[in-house]
């Protein structure tokens, strides 16, 4: 799907892309210093007195570098003296994000007589605005350190804006400093295919002091011309929500620091985490407000991890397509596991249809993490829900309504499947390349060369906390210094710090080592560590900055995509110079960003020595790894972020929905209306299920047992009604019979291809296909059926290992057996007594496609000794679960497989191969379903035995498997398309084609179009055969 025209997104985020600001306009930096507020209160939090979390008074002795460190930016502006008439403005006047949204235009208009130059008479001009991946802050002069973000929601004075009837309002829209960034350019660089959307978030100011009046008003202005809608939430409540969960609980947590129990049982108690659930509540309520069907709901980071669940919750939207998507880490479970409301947490982003993450780590970790805790089943593809989907919910009508509705009743008998992906996030490549050919870059581009001729320029860009790993970064380059005297004073760090709260910069340490390396290496001409704050840089002179760099550095401890090096790597394109990069950025976990200098943060003396050589490689090999990574960024944009994202998670609500369908829905096949329309088709191609539909397999153990001591019995040996309806339905010169099996060739199948040889088999899910014998030909030669191996040029070397992990897990489960096959290999995982296990209306054999697995007959098997009647099967699902897991993650990406689960056994076959492609190819012009009805060679011909020796996943069923169409549209327009069974993909596959008839025998939830009791598949199949 590449547009959403029909779809409304809403998007949640903490933070709003704009936000309401006081005053008439974007007041102009003063000239005055700004001296710091005093002491805040003490927050009162639920009757608990809790402490001040940072301090906004400055600390000298940690305080990050302040003025005695120049900025070069400054000093070229101060070399410029102002035109007559002007006043002199200094650099940090305009910085990265004075600019203001409103005054884009005008900015626009006057570029041309506004490009600076080396003249004296230069005078600085405001930059365009330009949204990064960092944000726009409109500050003064750098006086005082960000202190939080909610800080900036406490005013030193109450302004009540005036009534909404067009009075005056003393307040106007502007950018949000703290709203996600990355996010916002993402959304933006995909306007064109997702042209309808809805942000949902609050101002990141304070709003206490916001009259209803004004409130109203703001809430007017910003629907209508910024497509946002603001959350109200009081600045008390917010603020232990976001300064004392968020900030110190849960982002810790997230990014490998494991919080003490005396933390996290303090600040549950002093009710930051009731304050927390109480900010996810109000979003919900505006959520819910505004929601409007066929609107897809976007739910962004970990602030709001339990909005999810909530929406899911409420009979509104219990139904609408939820995804949640987490842009920092997610750590494994033995970390998350510390928190004391980790259930809650991981029950709430369930509620989503779909959850991302940024790497397929984290996801793993994810997954892991709600199987250890939470007990559900995990599965590669994600999450199998049990039980309700409501328990983050506050209580109240809402709850009560849920549970009494019918959604509610059906969710909490069936549960619920949550996909889970991965989804690597990028920046908008053709934005960055506009803004990078803006005079304004190249200006400060020849300044900086000129500035810094003869030296290499090492640059950074991170918050000052301790996840950032600033501190690491400038240690490994003190030691870089001293290990290669020869750099002293020809190598100078650049490093950009974020804003971020007091408390995380002071934890971070920076300050004294930047002080000691200048101490020691500084002289009269040359320090090498030059610290900025990113309100003192525009958005133009950092990407001057990026263009001259001789390397750009990053060496967090933790961290999930890092798009600033998406940004270097597209500003290289000239130079094409390396990047430093820690190895434990998401970023680094893509392939592409492997030709990147890796280093370990903790690893001092490794991340000098990544130093050096970045620095003195040569111009090939730096021109080798650019292109590497170069290729990375260009094709992982942010519009492909955007646009997989809400595919995935529009079609993962699709097919939950069609699951959870109710079967009464669906009306039961009407024999007296399908007989006519077969008995005048002109040819007639009928796929149906050999397992669940034409044979009930005695699945016992004792039948087990018998079929592997003397390879017959009830496995193996087809009822006789069976093979008679099968030869009377083929013996109709205007019908194709297909029949479609998870079986081996071995066995079973053999026997029917031997009965009835004018049958078609697909046999092991697609891997083979057996071709119909079609009588004689002209020259009186047979035209004899032969198997076709689909998956020829794969590679199998995955089967040994595979069978390795295997049977570990058999030795830890009771009853279970591993099958191998000759392409694929099947672990039951449950042969516990029929009366233990699931019903008939959740029997695998007639209901999913992916649940054919378990009717297989074991033809290479290995049953543990003990068969005990009381296994636990609850165990053995959670042992099938991780070894799903344990094989998905070794083996699935490297070989290409697939795992098909079950509910007594899962399949793990190559990928790309399935009962749905099987057909595909036999539909595909040229096929065995094309002769000789529809004019294609036959079985024997040169031309037949060339397509067919060459279809394969390397060859042509890979190309042609899409192919569903072709031989009946190619063919008499009268074909007939009839297909029996419980593989909903390869139903909903043939329901697009006009003269097909679908006909589902599972108990659940279909897109076929007729429904059909398994144990009446015979007896409509022996009606058909009767017509004439």
């Amino acid at each position: 799907m590449s547009s959403f025209r029909n779809h409304r997104i809403i998007i949640a985020s903490l933070f709003l892309p704009t936000t309401a600001a006081l005053g008439e306009s974007s007041p102009p930096t003063p000239d005055q210093h700004v001296t710091p507020d005093s002491e805040p209160a003490v927050p009162q939090v639920g009757g608990v007195g809790v402490g001040p979390l940072f301090s906004r008074a400055i600390t000298p002795q940690l305080a990050s570098p302040q003025s005695d460190i120049p900025n070069p930016f400054t000093r070229f502006v101060n070399i410029a003296s102002p035109r007559p008439g002007t006043t002199p403005r200094s650099a940090s006047t305009h910085n990265l994000a004075s600019s203001n949204s409103n005054n884009e235009s005008s900015s626009d208009s006057n570029s041309s007589s506004q490009i600076p130059s080396l003249d004296r008479s230069f005078t600085l001009i405001r930059p365009r605005k330009f949204q990064t991946t960092h944000q726009d802050v409109q500050h003064s002069a750098r006086l005082q350190r960000k202190q939080s973000r909610s800080s900036s929601r406490r005013p030193t004075s109450v302004v009540r804006g005036s009534n909404s009837d067009g009075g005056y309002q003393p307040w106007h829209i502007s950018p949000n400093t703290h709203c996600n960034g990355g996010l916002k350019n993402a959304v933006d660089s995909a306007k064109g295919r997702v042209p309808r959307r809805l942000w949902v978030g609050t101002l990141g100011s304070s709003t206490d002091g916001f009259g209803s009046g004004m409130r109203m008003a703001i809430d007017k202005r910003m629907r209508d011309m910024c497509e946002s809608v603001p959350v109200w939430i009081p600045d008390g409540e917010f603020e232990s929500c976001y300064d004392e969960f968020c900030h110190q609980v849960l982002w810790p947590c997230l990014h490998y620091a494991v919080p003490d129990a005396p933390k996290t049982k303090y600040f549950y108690e002093s009710a930051s985490f009731k304050q927390y659930r109480s900010v996810n509540q109000r979003f919900a309520d505006v959520i819910v407000e505004n929601y409007h069907e066929g609107d897809i709901i976007w739910v962004n980071d970990y602030h709001l991890m339990l909005l999810p669940g909530l929406l899911r919750s409420h009979p509104k939207t219990a139904l609408a397509p939820i995804g949640f998507f987490l842009h920092v880490a997610f750590p494994s479970s033995e970390i998350f596991r510390c928190l004391s409301v980790r259930d809650s947490l991981l029950k709430g982003v369930l509620g989503a249809d779909l959850v991302g993450f940024q790497t397929a780590n984290y996801a793993r970790h994810f997954r892991q993490t709600v199987s250890r805790i939470l007990a559900y089943e995990s599965l590669p593809k994600g999450i199998q829900v049990e039980g309700p989907v409501a328990p983050v919910s506050t209580g109240g009508e809402a709850e009560k309504e849920w549970r009494e509705s019918a959604e509610g009743k059906k969710t909490k008998e069936k549960g619920r499947f949550v996909d889970v992906g991965v989804f690597a996030m990028g920046i908008d490549v053709h934005a960055l390349r506009e803004k990078k050919r803006n005079p304004e870059v190249q200006y400060w581009v020849q300044l900086l060369r000129q500035r810094y001729a003869g030296m290499k320029l090492i640059v950074g860009r991170d918050k000052l906390d301790e996840i950032q790993g600033v501190r690491h970064k400038i240690e490994a380059f003190e030691h870089f210094l001293k290990a290669n005297p020869e750099f002293q004073g020809k190598v100078v760090l650049i490093q950009v710090a974020l804003q971020t709260t007091e408390s995380n910069e002071l934890a971070g340490g920076v300050s004294d080592v930047v002080a000691r390396i200048n101490s020691a290496f500084s002289t009269l001409t040359y320090q090498p560590v030059v610290f900025l704050h990113v309100q003192e840089v525009t958005f133009s002179q950092y990407l001057a900055l990026l263009t001259v760099a001789d390397a750009f550095m990053v060496t967090s401890l933790r961290e999930g995509m890092a798009l600033r090096t998406h940004e270097y790597v597209e500003c290289q394109e000239e130079r094409k110079r390396a990047l430093i990069l820690s190895e434990f950025t998401g970023t680094y976990s893509y392939s592409g960003f492997r030709s990147c200098f890796a280093v370990n943060p903790y690893d001092t003396r490794g991340t000098a020595k990544a130093i050096y050589q970045a620095l003195t490689m040569s111009d090939e090999e730096a021109a080798s790894r650019w292109q590497d990574l170069h290729n990375h960024v260009v094709t992982q944009t942010a519009q492909a972020f955007v646009t997989s994202f809400l595919t995935r998670c529009l079609r993962a609500h699709t097919e939950h929905a069609s699951l959870s369908i109710d079967p009464s829905l669906v009306p039961p096949l009407d024999l007296p209306r399908l007989i006519p329309k077969y008995r005048h088709s002109t040819t007639r191609l009928v796929f149906v299920d050999f397992e669940g539909c034409l044979w009930v397999r005695d699945m016992s153990k004792s039948a087990m047992i018998e079929m592997m001591r003397t390879g017959k019995g009830p496995m193996v040996e087809p009822p006789e009604a069976t093979m008679q309806v099968l030869e009377k339905l083929a013996d109709d010169p205007k019908n194709e019979i297909w029949v479609l099996s998870g079986l081996p060739v071995k066995g079973a199948l053999e026997r029917l291809a031997e009965r009835v040889p004018s049958v078609g088999i697909v046999a092991e899910n697609g891997c083979f296909v057996k071709t119909r014998e079609i009588g004689k030909k002209s020259n009186g030669q047979a035209n004899g059926a032969r198997w076709i191996n689909m998956v020829a040029n794969l590679d199998f070397a995955w089967k040994g290992p595979c069978i390795e992990i295997l049977n570990y897990f058999t030795e830890r489960t009771p009853g279970s057996f591993v099958e191998e096959r000759a392409t694929s290999i099947v672990w039951r995982f449950w042969t516990g007594p029929p009366d233990s296990t699931v019903s008939i209306d959740d029997d695998p054999t007639i209901t999913t496609p992916t649940t054919t697995t378990n009717d297989t007959s074991p033809t290479t098997a290995t049953v543990t000794s003990s068969q005990s009647h009381y296994s636990d099967r609850s165990w053995a699902r959670r042992q099938a679960a991780e070894a799903q897991n344990h094989i998905f993650d070794s083996l699935g990406e490297r070989y290409g497989l697939r795992i098909v689960p079950g509910q007594n056994s899962f399949l793990v076959l190559p990928n790309n191969i399935s009962r749905s492609t099987a057909v595909g190819t036999i539909l595909h012009p040229g096929g065995p379903a094309c002769s000789p009805l529809g004019g294609g060679a036959g079985v024997g011909d040169a031309d037949y035995d060339g397509y067919w020796s060459s279809v394969t996943i390397g060859g042509g069923a890979g190309r042609t498997s899409s192919s569903t169409g072709g031989r009946v549209s190619s063919a008499v327009d009268s074909t007939l398309v009839l297909a029996i069974g419980g593989d909903e993909k390869l139903l909903r596959r043939l329901n697009e084609l006009d003269d097909a008839e679908t006909v589902s025998t599972s108990r659940r939830g279909t897109d076929a179009k007729w429904k059909l009791d398994p144990r009446e598949v015979l007896g409509v199949l022996e009606a058909l055969a009767q017509v004439r």
